[in-house]
């Protein structure tokens, strides 16, 4: 039965920046067939209309860079810079896991996502149980991209490494078999972790897996930290986006999170090679890496998505939360003007199809898309109350907003999230399970 949403305006987010008031959006299946001026409601039937007149339809969120894995971490690796931060906590705690504690974490994460109206993401999994994480997205019925981290070096916390032939084969085994599965809704993207956790061999043989796989991606980090920066500066005689172009894996298909720190040349090869760049600025504050010069790589032409990275360096997932950063953080450096409300808004849902790949399939509320659709109630005490027109609405949603003012989420043309309420997942089962799993690790580490 076809469904027509009907919402006080629209937030298409399509290349022109369409608002639209008044209304439906026609859903068939999992795909939206069109949109529909409110005074042609009559043509459908009561039951067919869903009445959305007070709400704002949006499409939904797209993060370009998660760990799922990390979520049961949150609160225990506070106050540490990257490097530190890995070796004293998150290796260590991620070498803990098992399969019921991954599928746990992984639980955590997607409730929140959903909760703060994100519909897709990009994530990176742990060295081991990567199928707990792939199971978990795929059965809460999320849109992702996922891959199992790649490292055969980690000469900071040797326990979470592997072979590179043993770390090559198991990620082919997965890819291979839940690249496309879960009627197309879980796609994979290889992942070597970063330059200092792989060797060349590892990194060059995981970008050359993406060629056998149409619509796979390469997931990695990038000069995220001054010290990293200077690590793999002493280890490759070269910057680390001048590495990844001289190993051969820059392309389109290459999301690189983080970029804190390039030089122009790096700028350059971005723009050159059509690299992504996942920024991720509640992270960079926080682990003290820095801040992005986002506008400068904006105005250079390099695709810029968001991205909130992981609970134990956030601590939330939350992409209201980082669209207001990425605004905020460049105006001191580049004036009150940049990266005005409606750009950042971009950011967050077609800018990160694209990084993606699936700018045709999602990041926008336009017939022949997916039906990834957000409702948000902007009448809440904290919501401007200034009035209706496009520019109050982007100012809204993204300076004022945040995961309190999500009334629904539909991924794949069903609802998951409704009028407040999960309408598949047990919030309550999955803290519960989370505890019990956070308590059994630490006793493990």
């Amino acid at each position: 039965m076809p469904i027509v949403v009907r919402a006080g305006k629209i937030v298409t987010g399509n290349a022109n920046g369409d608002v639209i008031d008044d209304a439906g959006i026609l859903t068939e299946g999992n795909r939206i067939a069109g949109i529909i001026p409110g005074r042609e409601m009559g043509r459908f039937r009561p039951e067919e209309i869903v009445d959305a007149a007070e709400l704002v339809a949006i499409p939904g969120f797209i993060q370009t860079h998660i760990h799922l894995c990390q979520t049961l971490f949150r609160g225990l690796a506070d106050d540490l810079e990257l490097l530190d931060w890995l070796r004293a906590k998150i290796f260590p705690l991620e070498a803990a896991h098992s399969q019921h504690s991954m599928h746990s974490s992984a639980m955590l994460g997607i409730a929140e996502l959903i909760r703060g109206g994100t519909t897709t993401i990009l994530d990176m999994g742990s060295m081991n149980h990567e199928e707990e994480v792939i199971r978990a997205v795929g059965e809460a019925g999320m849109r992702a991209f996922v891959g199992k981290a790649m490292m055969d070096v980690n000469d900071s916390y040797p326990k979470l490494k592997e072979s590179t032939k043993a770390s090559l084969a198991s990620t082919r085994e997965l890819a291979e078999r839940w690249h496309n599965s879960y009627d197309g809704r879980i796609k994979y993207a290889v992942a070597p972790r970063f330059v200092l956790s792989c060797t060349d061999g590892l990194m060059k043989e995981a970008f050359e897996m993406t060629a056998g796989l149409e619509g796979a991606l390469f997931h990695t980090h990038a000069s995220e930290n001054k010290r990293e920066v200077k690590a793999v500066r002493e280890r490759c005689k070269m910057d680390n986006v001048e590495y990844l172009d001289h190993l051969g894996l820059l392309s389109s298909k290459s999301c690189l999170a983080h970029c804190v720190h390039l030089n122009e040349k790096e700028v350059n090869l971005l723009k050159q090679t059509r690299a992504n760049v996942a920024h991720c600025p509640s992270s960079n504050l926080k682990l003290a890496s820095g801040i992005a010069n986002i506008q400068h790589y904006v105005d250079e032409g390099i695709n810029v998505a968001l991205g909130a990275d992981g609970a134990p360096c956030n601590n939330n997932l939350n992409m209201f939360q980082e669209m207001r950063l990425a605004s905020l953080l460049q105006k001191p450096a580049h004036g009150a003007h940049a990266m005005p409300a409606a750009r950042v808004f971009r950011m967050a849902t077609l800018d990160g199809a694209k990084a993606l790949g699936l700018d045709r399939e999602i990041g926008s509320i336009e017939a022949g898309k997916k039906a990834d659709l957000v409702l948000l109630d902007l009448g809440r005490v904290w919501d401007p109350v200034s009035g209706d027109s496009a520019d109050a609405l982007y100012s809204s949603i993204v300076y004022s907003a945040g995961p309190e003012n999500v009334d629904s989420v539909m991924i794949d043309g069903t609802w998951v999230y409704r009028r407040g309420e999960f309408a598949t997942l047990d919030q309550g089962a999955i803290l519960h399970e989370g505890r019990k799993q956070l308590k059994d690790l630490l006793n493990r580490v």
